[in-house]
C-alpha cells in the first residue's frame, strides 16, 4: 500500500523516511544494483544512459551529457516539458544498459531528454511542495467530473517537481470527451493539465495493496509486463470457475494464473483424453478431475441401478488400458478393478511438534524464593530452632538438662507422659 493512499493518518516508520519517500510506498519496483561495485576496464567509459524514478512506479531514461557521478538514490533535477522535474536515480551503469535493451526496442539516445543537475535543498522544498497538492487535488478533481456526469474514475494524481503541470490518471470504459474537464481543472489548479488514461492492472500496480495470498500485489512490487489473461488458464490448472475467488485487486483474472500454466499445459500433454467415457459391465464413467503433478485421473459412474457411488482414481496408464479394451469391444467389469495402491514411504525420524509442552522451560527462569529464619522463641519453639543446627545441639547436650518451667526433659527426642505411664504400669505385678 502507498504511504499517499494510507488512511491512519500518521507517518510510517518502518523504512525511516516518514512517508517521505519518493514512491509513496515501500517495495515498488525496487531494483539491486548488482554489478555496482563492479569495475570497468581502463579504456571503457561509464554509460550515459540513466533511469530515473519518479512517483509510484513511473520510470523514465535520460542522458547524463554533464558526466556527474551518479550513484542510485540520488535525487537530480531533469528535463521536463515544459519546465523540469524531480526524481530519485533507480539504476546506472552497465545494469541501466540491460533494463534499456529490455524496456525499449527503438530507443534513440539523441532523442532521450537530459539530466541538468543534482538536486538543491530549494529543489527538494519545491518538490515537497508540489507532492502535498497531489491528494486534494485528486479529491476536487473526482468532484469536477461527477459535476460533469463523465463516466470515468480517476485514480492519482502527479505534479511536475517546478509545480507547473499536473497529470491526472484515470481509468475509463469508453471514450470520454474531457475538454470541458480540462478547462475546470486549469481555473481551479492554476496549472497545465495532462490527462493519462491507464488500465485497471495498471492502476492497481500503482495504487499498490494486499492480495489474498497475503503478499504486496505482484504489479507493484516486481511485474511490468502486463500479459492478458483468459478462464482457459484457469481451465488447465482444474480450477472452479468462481469470479471472486479468480478475480484480483483490479477486478480482472489474476495474473499469477498465468505463472505455472506452461507446467501444466506440459504435463497435460502426458494424459489420455478426458472426453472419452469408459465403458464397464457396471455402467459407463465420466472424467471427473485431473491432478496433474500427481499423475491421477478421477472418474465417476453414470447414475444407474447398479453404479457404484463415489469417485475412482485413476493412473493414465490404466486409463489407456481401458481405453485399447473398449476399442476391442469388450468391457472390464469394474473400474476398482483398475485401482493402484500408492505405497506412502514413512519418514525415518519422529515428528515430536505438539508433544512437549509449551511452558516446559519456565521453571528455569522462576528464582527461587528463600526462606526466612524465623527468630527463636521460649520453650519448645527454640528447641526446634536447635535441632535443625547441629553445632548448637551439641553445645546444648554439654550444658545438660535447663528447667525453664518445661521440667527435666531430654534434649533431641519427645517425651511421651502417657506412653512411660502405660510401661510402669505394665510393670507392676498384678495381684490374683
Amino acid at each position: 500500500m502507498g504511504c499517499a493512499t494510507c488512511s491512519n493518518g500518521e507517518k510510517p516508520r518502518g523504512c525511516k523516511s516518514n512517508g517521505a519517500c519518493t514512491s509513496t510506498g515501500c517495495n515498488k519496483l525496487e531494483v539491486f544494483d548488482w554489478l555496482a561495485n563492479v569495475e570497468l576496464p581502463g579504456d571503457q567509459k561509464p554509460f550515459d544512459i540513466v533511469e530515473v524514478r519518479f512517483k509510484n512506479s513511473r520510470k523514465v531514461f535520460y542522458r547524463n551529457i554533464k558526466n556527474f557521478r551518479l550513484n542510485q538514490g540520488d535525487i537530480v533535477v531533469v528535463e521536463g516539458s515544459p519546465g523540469f522535474d524531480i526524481g530519485v536515480v533507480s539504476v546506472v551503469g552497465e545494469l541501466a544498459r540491460i533494463q534499456l535493451k529490455k524496456k525499449t526496442q527503438n530507443f534513440k539516445p539523441h532523442e532521450a531528454r537530459k539530466i541538468f543537475r543534482i538536486a538543491t535543498q530549494e529543489d527538494v522544498d519545491k518538490w515537497a511542495e508540489s507532492r502535498e497538492k497531489e491528494k486534494e487535488s485528486m479529491f476536487k478533481s473526482r468532484v469536477i467530473a461527477d459535476r460533469l456526469k463523465l463516466n470515468m474514475k480517476i485514480s492519482d494524481v502527479e505534479f511536475q517537481g517546478d509545480g507547473t503541470k499536473a497529470t491526472f490518471y484515470y481509468t475509463a470504459e469508453e471514450r470520454v470527451d474531457f475538454r470541458q474537464l480540462i478547462k475546470d481543472l486549469a481555473d481551479t489548479f492554476k496549472v497545465r493539465i495532462e490527462m493519462r488514461q491507464i488500465g485497471a492492472r495498471q492502476e492497481s500496480g500503482r495504487l499498490g495493496g494486499i492480495g489474498s495470498c497475503g503478499r504486496e500485489l505482484c504489479c507493484s512490487t516486481w511485474l511490468t509486463d502486463f500479459r492478458s489473461v483468459s478462464t482457459a488458464a484457469a481451465r488447465y490448472q482444474q480450477l472452479a470457475l468462481n469470479p471472486q475467488k479468480l478475480a484480483g485487486q483490479c477486478g480482472k483474472l489474476k495474473c499469477c494464473l498465468n505463472y505455472e500454466l506452461d507446467m501444466y499445459i506440459e504435463g497435460i500433454k502426458s494424459f489420455p483424453s478426458t472426453d472419452i467415457k469408459l465403458e464397464t459391465q457396471k455402467g459407463r464413467a465420466y472424467h471427473v478431475k485431473t491432478d496433474v503433478f500427481k499423475k491421477t485421473l478421477w472418474y465417476a459412474y453414470e447414475p444407474g441401478p447398479e453404479a457404484p457411488h463415489g469417485l475412482i482414481p485413476l493412473i493414465p496408464e490404466r486409463v489407456r488400458e481401458i481405453i485399447e479394451i473398449n476399442k476391442k469391444g469388450k468391457k472390464p467389469e469394474d473400474l476398482n478393478d483398475f485401482i493402484e495402491e500408492v505405497l506412502i514411504e514413512e519418514p525415518d525420524y519422529t515428528n515430536v511438534v505438539g508433544q512437549d509442552s509449551l511452558n516446559r522451560f519456565e521453571h528455569i527462569f522462576k528464582k527461587k524464593k528463600k526462606k526466612k529464619n524465623r527468630k527463636p522463641n521460649s520453650g519448645q519453639g527454640g528447641n526446634n530452632n536447635n535441632q535443625n543446627n547441629p553445632q548448637k545441639q551439641a553445645q546444648n547436650q554439654n550444658k545438660g538438662p535447663q528447667n525453664k518451667g518445661g521440667g527435666n526433659k531430654p534434649k533431641g527426642k519427645r517425651f511421651n507422659k502417657n506412653k512411660n505411664q502405660q510401661k510402669k504400669n505394665n510393670n507392676q505385678p498384678k495381684n490374683n
